[in-house]
């Protein structure tokens, strides 16, 4: 079971791992208290002030207050919707948490520029009503492993904006949507800075600030020195950990590597690739390349170029919370599984674990489809249904004799055709074992042929079949959610940017992450 499931429903059994929960207004108090005792350092106030040139006022705030963080890789025009929908769950609950204690809490959106994993976040994908969703990809141009800190867009770029053109350009509010996303994503650009650019335009009014935790004004020697001190013992914690959530009946998101730092290190500088490192006797030896560093020589490196080393995905928030008074952090599934092993990480760099808030989860359902639904009879959630089932629900369905009437009529027959005949063979050696395997031989040829029936008379109603397709295509695309493949050029060109943030942030309740119907 996933852990995220049963934190999001209330499993008091969570607690066990995560002591806060954003559903009791005492913990969202006590969380409060905590991350305000942690003053902001100077060169985060530095970068931050560089990266929100109009950000004055809230970052005047918060070196008074407490951050509210949220998160994402910097994908091809933001990514997936669901980055706009964190973006959104870390301003409403901003908003909830200074209403609740008085203490100022501003919304923050940490870039993880020093992820390297570039096919994750290189394409886009486009909804079209008859077909596949269209996917819009970029080319790395440069090598593998480089953080995304340093990838800047080629002249490439250009052809993927002009797929977006074409795709969308007919659409509503396409000219100021794509002058909009023109303004960042050009040639030369880096990908953070066209992230962070776009994100910004488009919560201006909110108070959101961006941050990236590269800049050269941060400083994470610390959190990276204890990192690489107290490897053994931080690795020997974590599998204490793993231990505990499988006996609590929960998997474990992230594998840990016995004794392995969990810093990645860029032997060739910040700008070369990264490596994990293996503990190999007296030495760390990086996974994938033929060189071998000792503690001392690590920890000297640190100490002449601090970027050469970056946070892995169980580093990273204790880097943040170092860095930021984080009282909540708005994350995905996938991160709150990653927060029920980081209590021995938080334990280790002496940090409490802050409020951990489900992200606002949501379903666009356009007035089309809307319609196809209600003509079809179908729900919304009928799409996270397999194919075949979906068609089976929908109304129209074929005037054919049912599928398990005719199984139920078939086997009956047969049964009784080979039961009337079976006294000719009874006592016969060997012969009734051999009934006995033809009449499971039977069935199962049966079954299969009803199948095959059943199937065909399903996909029999051209018509019906297309409009269920175009529902999957709109609600599920690649039988996934709808905010983890779509990205917000399409929706936005139809509805404008404006009016999707704002049906967003309307649609955000703070501290809850059930999925909503988000209608336009």
């Amino acid at each position: 079971m996933r852990f995220s499931s049963a934190y999001s429903s209330g499993d008091e059994r969570c607690r066990k791992l995560l002591p806060l929960h954003p559903s009791s207004a005492d913990d969202r108090l006590r969380s409060v208290d905590a991350a305000k005792a942690r003053p902001l350092r100077p060169g985060v106030l530095e970068a931050l002030k560089i990266q929100n040139p109009n950000g004055g006022a809230q970052i005047d705030r918060l070196a008074g207050g407490v951050a509210v963080v949220t998160g994402q890789q910097v994908g091809l025009f933001l990514g997936p919707l669901y980055t706009i929908y964190k973006a959104a769950a870390a301003v409403t609950a901003a908003r909830a948490l200074t209403e609740q204690t008085g203490v100022p809490a501003v919304p923050i959106f940490w870039l993880q520029t020093e992820d390297h994993d570039f096919e994750e976040v290189a394409t886009t994908f486009v909804p079209r009503s008859v077909a596949e969703p269209l996917a819009i990809t970029v080319a790395p141009s440069d090598g593998a492993r480089v953080a995304m800190e340093h990838r800047v867009f080629g002249e490439d770029i250009e052809a993927a904006l002009g797929a977006l053109d074409e795709s969308i350009g007919n659409l509503p509010h396409a000219e100021a949507t794509l002058a909009s996303i023109r303004r960042h994503y050009r040639p030369g650009a880096s990908w953070p800075a066209a992230f962070a650019g776009w994100l910004s335009e488009l919560f201006a009014s909110t108070g959101l600030l961006v941050f990236d935790p590269r800049h050269p004004s941060v400083d994470a020697s610390a959190v990276h020195r204890r990192a690489l001190e107290r490897a053994a013992a931080i690795g020997d914690a974590l599998e204490s950990r793993c231990a505990t959530l499988t006996k609590m009946g929960f998997d474990a998101q992230v594998h840990i590597r016995p004794g392995a730092p969990l810093s990645f290190f860029h032997p060739d500088g910040p700008v070369g690739p990264r490596f994990r490192m293996d503990p190999d006797g007296d030495e760390f030896a990086l996974v994938g390349d033929a060189r071998r560093f000792s503690q001392s020589a690590l920890l000297e490196r640190l100490d002449d170029e601090p970027r050469s080393f970056s946070t892995s995905a169980l580093l990273r928030p204790v880097l943040q919370d170092s860095l930021l008074p984080t009282a909540a952090y708005v994350g995905g599934p996938g991160e709150i599984d990653y927060f029920a092993q980081m209590g021995p990480v938080y334990e280790a760099f002496d940090l409490p674990i802050p409020l951990i808030v489900p992200r606002s989860r949501f379903r666009i359902i356009e007035g089309r489809t809307a319609k196809s639904l209600e003509r079809l009879s179908l729900t919304a959630d009928d799409a996270d249904a397999p194919l075949e089932t979906m068609l089976a629900r929908a109304s129209g369905s074929s005037s054919r004799r049912p599928a398990d009437e005719i199984e139920e009529a078939l086997k009956r027959d047969f049964a009784t055709a080979l039961e009337e005949r079976a006294p000719s063979w009874r006592g016969l050696d060997g012969l009734d074992k051999a009934h006995e395997k033809t009449e499971r031989e039977i069935d199962k040829a049966l079954s299969k042929l009803v199948d095959k029936y059943r199937s065909a008379v399903l996909h029999e109603d051209e018509r019906r079949v297309e409009q269920v397709q175009r529902l999957r295509y709109a609600l599920a695309p690649h039988d996934a959610p709808q905010e983890r493949i779509y990205g917000l050029p399409y929706f936005a060109a139809r509805y404008s940017s404006e009016a999707i943030v704002e049906k967003v942030l309307d649609g955000s309740v703070p501290f809850d992450g059930a999925l909503k119907d988000l209608l336009l």
